[in-house]
């Protein structure tokens, strides 16, 4: 959009910087939502792999045993609930992208509208000019006829 806007062309002007705040809104939205998914994955990650590298107990005091075993069902309830916040942040994800995806096609369709609407001032603004011309061409021919 340009930095002058043409009188008739305020309001939708107004629209089109309104459609342009929500779309950076629901971009910024969007970015915070697939670093907070992205946090959640790793964590997820991390704490399957922390789990990954306990070693089978072979001979090991029965306490020992208790407490590991303790451990791991408490790192399970740890990952499932992790699970399900992955989960859920990626239909936060997916629900943000697609807010995002229907902002900026708004925007680009008040932007498009501005856009057809500066074109035709343009050819308007030509046609007035060759008729100008055509008519300063008649006249010096007419005078030049006499």
């Amino acid at each position: 959009m340009t930095a002058r806007t043409h009188p008739d062309d305020r309001g939708l002007a107004a629209v089109a910087r309104v459609r342009g705040v929500r779309e950076t809104d629901s971009r910024i939205g969007l970015q915070r939502m697939l670093m907070e998914e992205s946090a959640v994955r790793g964590r997820l990650s991390s704490l399957e792999s922390s789990v990954a590298a306990i070693e089978p107990a072979g001979t090991v005091p029965v306490g020992e045993l208790v407490a590991q075993r303790t451990a791991l069902a408490g790192a399970a309830v740890l990952i499932g609930e992790t699970r399900d916040a992955v989960a859920t942040a990626e239909v936060v994800s997916a629900e943000a992208r697609a807010r995002w995806a229907s902002d900026r096609s708004r925007l680009a369709a008040v932007e498009h509208l501005l856009e057809r609407r500066a074109a035709r001032r343009r050819t308007e603004a030509d046609r007035r000019e060759a008729c100008e011309a055509d008519d300063l061409a008649a006249q010096r021919w007419q005078r030049g006829a006499r």
